[in-house]
C-alpha cells in the first residue's frame, strides 16, 4: 500500500512541549491535514488538549482539517499568536462541542454561550431525511473569520469560535457549532445569535435536502 511522507513543523509552545522543531511522519495515502494532526497527537498526547487552539498550514497556507496532503508536503502546527486566534473551520467529520468550547474558554469569561444547529426532519412543510452541505471552502472560512472579527470588535470582551459541517448529514446530526465567551452572559448570547444569522446571510455554504418528495437545493425550490 502506498504511503505518504510529510514534514511536520512545530513552533512556540508546541515546539516547547514536543522538544523538537520538526519531524517526518508517515501517514496513509489519501490522508488529510486533520489526520496528520491526529498522528502527531498519537505520538505526543500532551498536544491533545490544545487542538482547538492550533491551526494547520500545508505548504505555508492555512487550511481546514479536510485538506488532502501529498507526499513531500510540509504541515505546520500554528499555535495562537500574540493577537489571539479564532477557531473557524469546515469539517467533513462529526463536530465536537468540546473543541469549540475549548477554543473560547478562558479565565476572564464569566459566560459561554453555545449554539448547536441540528439537521431536522422537516423544512417548509417538506419531510427531510438527510442533507448535503457544499461550500466554497476558502471563501467560506474567510467570510466567517471576517464576521467573527466584526462581532468581537463590536462586543468588546467576546471571543468566538465556529465549526461548520460539509458533506452528507443525517437527521439529528450537528451541522454547525458556535461558541462565544464573554465576561457577561448577555454579550455571549448576543454574539452567537449574530454569528449564526450572518452565516446564513452571506457565507457561501449551500444545502441540498433529500426527502420523499425528491431532492432540492434550499433557496432554489
Amino acid at each position: 500500500m502506498p504511503k505518504t511522507w510529510v514534514t511536520v513543523r512545530y513552533f512556540a509552545v508546541v515546539k516547547e512541549r514536543i522538544g523538537k522543531a520538526e519531524e517526518r511522519l508517515e501517514v496513509p495515502a489519501g490522508a488529510l491535514a486533520g489526520d496528520v494532526f491526529q498522528a502527531v497527537v498519537d505520538l505526543h498526547p500532551g498536544l491533545g488538549p490544545m487542538r482547538g487552539k492550533i491551526r494547520l498550514a500545508v505548504n505555508e497556507e492555512l487550511v481546514p482539517d479536510s485538506t488532502p496532503v501529498h507526499d513531500g508536503d510540509e504541515v505546520a502546527l500554528i499555535p495562537p499568536v500574540a493577537g489571539g486566534s479564532t477557531l473557524v473551520r469546515l469539517s467533513e467529520t462529526t463536530l465536537s462541542m468540546d473543541e469549540v468550547i475549548g477554543a473560547v474558554s478562558r479565565p476572564g469569561a464569566g459566560g459561554i454561550s453555545v449554539f448547536l444547529g441540528i439537521v431536522r426532519n422537516e423544512n417548509e412543510g417538506h419531510a427531510v431525511t438527510s442533507l448535503d452541505y457544499e461550500a466554497f471552502g476558502s471563501m467560506a472560512i474567510r467570510e466567517m473569520t471576517r464576521i467573527a472579527a466584526e462581532i468581537e470588535a463590536d462586543l468588546p470582551g467576546v471571543q468566538l469560535a465556529v465549526v461548520h459541517r460539509i458533506g452528507h448529514l443525517e437527521v439529528g446530526e450537528p451541522a454547525v457549532v458556535i461558541a462565544a465567551s464573554a465576561p457577561h452572559r448577555a454579550d455571549a448570547f448576543e454574539a452567537t445569535r449574530r454569528m449564526i444569522d450572518r452565516i446564513k446571510e452571506t457565507v457561501p455554504i449551500w444545502k441540498r435536502e433529500h426527502g420523499p418528495d425528491g431532492t432540492s437545493w434550499v433557496g432554489a425550490r
